[in-house]
């Protein structure tokens, strides 16, 4: 018989195979649980904390104006790209 699990039983056993030090697969069997299962999980809850570190307000990225009074004293950069 199959067992249903919820998204927060999922996150534990994810948490559980890292801790492990085993393989995705070896851990798997020594739980008896699905392989397939295991990794769409694992990848849709990384995939949720990837989302929701992303919609915390934490930028991406670095505004570098802020860096362009010391970039100035110095001799810069010249980059010229060919295609």
């Amino acid at each position: 018989m199959r067992k249903h699990r919820t998204p927060e039983q999922w996150q534990a056993l994810v948490n559980q195979q890292r801790d492990s030090g085993l393989s995705a697969s070896k851990f798997c069997k020594q739980e008896n649980i699905g392989y397939a299962s295991f990794c769409n999980w694992r990848k849709r809850l990384s995939d949720q904390a990837a989302g929701d570190s992303a919609d915390s307000g934490e930028a991406g990225f670095l505004d570098l104006s802020s860096l362009m009074g010391a970039a100035q004293s110095g001799p810069g950069w010249n980059i010229v790209l060919s295609l």
